[in-house]
């Protein structure tokens, strides 16, 4: 054996042991400070509508902007993990993060809310994130599912935690101490970035984001140079522009898939309609508890359980979708979750009793861990893995923008109404809707699929999944599965 190949295998040795579980225990925390985060904002809406006199329209921007942009800044954090790597960019994260907590404890008016804890906080908490489930992917090779799924478990620790605490504080010192206190709590997202150094992987296993790929565009520009075009030519130049920019959109937002695959569409348009209503209660839930009655500490009570139902109901959900027999099945599973939300907020309507929101809270977090659990599994289903990324960026965008518009539209109602049940009515009318337009348009798909195949019968290679659909174009070259995805989750 080489003195080199022996480097390289030292060099790789952190993978699935030793420091890789101190990274992973980084990952947890990093989950719990970032996506649990959102969970405790509605604890402060009542609060923040009296300092600022402000609607519940205008004070729903604020959470609905950090959310976000939380979900939506995924293509420009894989930009600066591929320049910066992904240590750099969680420290970064976790800097803005603080600096908009900070800022906001200082804010005279709601819209300096939207710019500091909204748009700074949610950019930061997107970087932190998305870079430490990026990591993940070079800490583990082996073990990488199983880290994914105890990294998810910080969210759910921070649905639980961080209610709970907003309201111990914003009791003892209101709420701009309180804003105050959790920058230097999301400051601990660099300590986590700190601990996820960069681990050298042996020669020939670097991951296909580090290895240096031949574009289509420098095969053009090159075949025009050789023809005798000049490379200072504007008509050249600016040809080269348009390639590399449509290089840059169809690498991060997958328009091409969308067009072409039928099954991405359907569920891109039925996850972008159903998160018009999927976070109406995680903001609107304690003020609505409040203003009848419960007592503010158990309103941020509710939020908690969600969170810690979700610890033990979210993985039993992966385990049984993960089954065979919901192989090519699992959307009609996801959109059943999506219909439960839907139909559980109706208890809400008929009694505002704590015992009752409480059983509210016990089924809707039984249907969110599904949401949750299945949401980029089903994607991975009805997508070529070596598109996922892509598809992936032009999936969060689309959700991130529902999800800025849906709470302030639903506020503004509630304002011209005055009747907060128009809460929960709406979000069940988004969330039956979505999730009966998916389970019937996949199951349309699906007939037709089979009677295609019908009709095609010679062919030897039928579609893997029963409402998948895959280019029939030849492909230019074979590729390899990327070796890292970002992932966002809800």
């Amino acid at each position: 054996m080489s003195q080199g190949e022996a480097a390289g295998r030292g060099a790789a040795k952190p993978q699935d042991q030793g420091w890789a579980w101190m990274v992973l225990l980084a990952a947890v925390v990093l989950q719990g400070l970032t996506l649990g985060f959102p969970s405790c904002i509605g604890v402060f809406f009542t609060d923040l509508q009296h300092e600022f006199q402000a609607s519940k329209s205008e004070t729903s921007w604020f959470p609905s902007i950090m959310v976000a942009v939380l979900h939506g800044g995924g293509p420009l954090c894989s930009i600066l993990v591929k320049r910066f790597g992904c240590r750099f960019v969680v420290m970064l994260g976790g800097l803005l993060s603080g600096l908009g907590m900070v800022s906001s404890s200082f804010c005279k008016s709601i819209s300096q809310l939207y710019l500091t804890a909204g748009l700074i906080t949610g950019l930061g908490s997107c970087f932190s994130f998305q870079a430490g489930v990026t990591v993940l992917g070079y800490y583990f090779v082996r073990w990488r599912t199983l880290a994914n799924a105890v990294a998810s478990t910080g969210v759910s620790l921070g649905f639980t935690l961080w209610p709970l605490l907003s309201q111990y504080l914003l009791d003892e010192m209101g709420w701009r101490n309180t804003f105050l206190i959790f920058g230097g709590i999301l400051l601990n997202c660099c300590v986590c970035g700190a601990i996820m150094r960069p681990i050298q992987l042996a020669s020939g296993s670097l991951p296909q984001s580090a290895k240096p790929k031949e574009e289509p565009g420098s095969r053009t520009e090159e075949a025009q140079l050789s023809n005798g075009a000049s490379p200072h030519h504007p008509t050249l130049q600016q040809h080269t522009k348009r390639t590399k920019c449509f290089q840059m959109l169809q690498k991060y937002l997958a328009f091409d898939i969308f067009c072409q695959n039928k099954g991405y569409q359907i569920y891109t348009i039925g996850v972008t309609w159903m998160m018009m209503g999927f976070a109406l209660p995680h903001v609107y839930l304690v003020p609505y508890a409040i203003h009848n009655g419960v007592e503010k500490r158990k309103a941020a009570l509710l939020i908690s359980i969600i969170g810690f139902i979700n610890i033990f109901i979210r993985p039993l959900t992966g385990l049984l979708s993960g089954h065979r027999v919901f192989t090519g099945r699992r959307i009609y599973l996801f959109s059943l979750a999506v219909l439960l939300c839907g139909l559980s907020n109706f208890i809400c309507v008929i009694s505002a009793e704590f015992s009752v929101l409480i059983l509210y809270c016990i089924i809707l977090s039984i249907a969110m861990s599904g949401v949750g659990a299945l949401t980029f599994q089903v994607l991975m289903d009805v997508v070529e893995m070596d598109r996922f990324s892509s598809a992936l960026g032009l999936f969060t965008i689309l959700e991130s923008i529902t999800l800025l518009i849906g709470p302030p539209l639903t506020g503004l109602l509630v304002d011209i109404t005055s009747d907060d049940h128009y809460i929960f009515y709406n979000s069940s009318f988004f969330l039956i809707s979505a999730a009966l337009f998916m389970g019937l348009s996949f199951c349309a798909l699906e007939k037709k699929n089979k009677l295609r195949e019908a009709s095609k019968a010679h062919l030897d290679n039928p579609s893997s999944y029963q409402y998948s659909e895959t280019s029939t174009e030849p492909k230019a070259e074979s590729q390899s599965p990327p070796a890292v995805e970002y992932i966002t989750s809800i």
